[in-house]
Parts: C-alpha cells; structure tokens; sequence
C-alpha cells in the first residue's frame, strides 16, 4: 500500500511519521488491530450499524451553518461545521462509536481510554454505557479540577474515572497510564484512543472514523454554495481528530487551503506552550514518530495551554507530515486570542464554542480572508465544559 496524504503506507508512515513503537507486550494486540481493522471496519453488518448510530443517536449530519454576523465582520463566507450539537457536545462520539463497535467485533470485554477535555472521555463511556460493556477513563488530575463537569457525566455514565497523577497530571499522562493498564491487561481489554496518535493502526483508523465530518462538509457545501470545495478548512489541532476528521477528504484536493490552528499558550517563545510543530523535533511518543516538544537529550517538554484537549505534546502523525510537507498551513494561538474568539462568536452568534475550537476561530485574525472566499471552520466542541474557565476570564476583565 502506497502511503498518500488520506492513507499511510503499510508500516503506518506519512511520509516520515507514524509506524509501531511499542514494547513487546503489547505486539499482539496492537497487530491484532492492525491486520483486523479495515476488514471489520469495511463489512457490510458493521457499516450499517455504524451509520445507524451516526444517525439515530449522535444525531448525524451535523449542521453546515452559514455564520452571517461572523461573516460580516471580516468581510467574507465563514461556515461554521457544527460538531458541538453531537450528542455529548463533540466530534469524540465519532470515533468513540466505531472503536467500540470494532472492540466488539473483536470479542473484547473492556474498555480503557484516556482523556482531556474530558469529551472524549465522556463519549467513550456514553458508548460504553449504551453497549454494556466495562469501562475505565484515565485522566490527569489537573484536568479532572478544571473540567468537573465531564468527570461527573462519566461517572454518572457508569465509567471509572481514575486520576494520573505523574507528571503535569494532564493528557500526556492519562496516556501513560491507559498504555500501563493496556499491557497489564492484554486479551479483553481494548484501548480506545481518541485522536490521531498512537502507534498505527490508530491515526488511521480515528481518521477514519472522523472523516464523516469532511465528507457531509462536501455535499453540504455543494449545496449552500455549488461547490465541494472551500477555500479555507479550518480546525485546531492538539493531537488532531477534529483537523483530521475536517480536511480528510479534502488532503488531495490543492485548491483547498487546510488550516490547523495549535495552542500557543502564552506565547509560543514563552516557556508556556503546546505549538508542537513550531517547538517540537522528530521523536517517539505514544507509540509513532512524530513532532514531539523535547529536550536535546530526548526528555518530554511540559506543554501548556488554556484548553485542556490541547495541551498535548506532540501531534499526530498525518498533521506532522502536512506540516513537514507543506500541505497544511500551521498557525498557533495564545489563550488569551482564544478567549477573545470565543466571547466575538458568543456575541456575533450566540454559540458558545469549547475553548479547543476557539483557537480555530482565532485564525480569521490571521488569515486575512477576501470577500469572495469560502471558509469552512471545524466548530469541535462546545463549551459547556469551560463554562468555569470562561467566567474567570469574565471576572478579570472586570
């Protein structure tokens, strides 16, 4: 199989980045996945249920909303794909939906997962619940503080949230963690990992599963508009399901511009970031090459953002190679543009975005859009979740 920029060749690279770096114990399951996947994913049974899902209870198609007074003020088209009206208020139940009916297929008994924002936590054990199976969300402690809320929705889903409490107690590593227990418990149970990174097969497969995002954005354009293709797509990226998800049936389509937007934190020189592909150098982490933010010596460099699904310190490995090949445009956002970008739609709109997608938005700061341009904006997640992070900001302000 020849790699192209949707799928990576054999051994699970994108140019450079991706592959299977795993310890031993490990082998078994993840070449399980991988010579197992696309035939599960491609049959007939599963599809339908599948689809059936999508429609049924996430609610698919999400709308393609022309936002008009977003639009007015920068003097151009700016649709807004709106992945936070999801059940569970983010694109997360795509994936999750998929991995679990796939872990089934597989005749596994046990679900573990690791999250964030906490949404992909929440998804997982929605789907957990839905389908009767055990499972278990590992998540860093500082993350559990900020986004209560979705603690409480997995726990009042039946999951077992259980805190990292190693390093910066963030999503770095609940991923630790969920990749401990995984080797620990081998045969029934599968990892359910909720961005494009991990060792292949998971970029591809979470890719998979999150391209129904560009491919309704396809049809539902050529209606609004007469065309397929947008000019700008537009997404943030930490590991990158979302951006993933949004350009991937636009990657061989060059007229498209594909926008990933990063956290820059406070500033991408400030000691207090997550912008992996400007700070980061090729490295292993979490099973693939990819862009990783390190020390000369190969040590993890703390990332820092205001946006818990971001605070990451790599990238998957699609987006770095879009990144090193130039396919993708790569821009970063500080927190406070993201908060400014989310109270501007708040006003404009009356949506109140998740912090992630905020930096999304903040990019129309930067791209300096012609008023004959069309684009398509990835609206992730909601932002319920950040409600407290929100009013804080609101309070300082005064």
């Amino acid at each position: 199989m020849t790699a192209t920029y949707q799928q990576p060749d054999a051994q699970g690279y994108y140019g450079s980045f991706g592959g299977a770096y795993i310890p031993e114990m490990l082998h078994r399951n993840v070449e399980e996945l991988r010579s197992r996947y696309l035939e599960i994913m491609e049959e007939a049974s599963f599809q339908k249920e599948f689809q059936q899902l999508l429609r049924d209870y996430v609610g698919r198609p999400t709308p393609l909303f022309l936002a008009e007074r977003l639009s007015k003020a920068y003097n151009t088209n700016i649709y807004l794909k709106r992945e936070d009206l999801n059940h569970t208020g983010a694109h997360k139940i795509n994936n999750a939906i998929g991995q679990v009916l796939l872990a089934q297929r597989l005749g596994k008994k046990r679900i573990i997962a690791e999250t964030g924002a906490g949404q992909h936590g929440v998804a997982t054990a929605t789907v957990c619940a839905l389908k009767g199976i055990e499972c278990i969300v590992y998540m860093g402690v500082k993350d559990i503080e900020r986004q209560a809320p979705n603690v409480a929705r997995m726990k009042m889903l039946g999951a077992s949230v259980r805190p990292a409490n190693s390093g910066s107690q963030t999503l770095k590593d609940a991923t630790n963690e969920a990749i401990r227990d995984w080797i620990n418990n081998p045969s029934d149970t599968h990892y359910v990992i909720g961005s494009v990174v991990g060792p292949h097969p998971y970029p591809d497969m979470v890719a998979r599963f999150q391209s129904v995002i560009s491919a309704e954005t396809r049809s539902q354009l050529k209606a609004a508009t007469g065309s397929e293709l947008p000019g700008y797509m537009i997404a943030c990226v930490g590991g990158g399901s979302n951006a993933a998800g949004a350009f991937y049936h636009f990657l061989d389509e060059p007229k498209v511009k594909l926008v990933a937007v990063e956290a820059a934190g406070l500033g991408v020189s400030s000691g207090m970031s997550a912008a992996t592909t400007q700070l980061g150098t090729p490295g292993v982490l979490h099973g693939s090459k990819s862009l990783v933010m390190q020390t000369a010596d190969g040590q993890v460099v703390e990332p820092h953002s205001i946006s818990a699904g971001l605070d990451y310190p790599g990238i998957g490995p699609l987006h770095a190679h879009l990144f090193k090949s130039g396919r993708g445009i790569f821009l970063s956002a500080t927190d406070q543009q993201a908060l400014d970008a989310a109270f501007n739609l708040c006003k404009l709109e009356g949506i109140i975005p998740a912090l992630e997608s905020s930096h999304a938005l903040a990019a129309l700061n930067e791209l300096k859009l012609k008023a004959d341009d069309v684009a398509v904006i990835c609206l992730s997640g909601r932002g319920d979740k950040d409600l407290a992070t929100y009013m804080k900001a609101m309070e300082q302000k005064g």
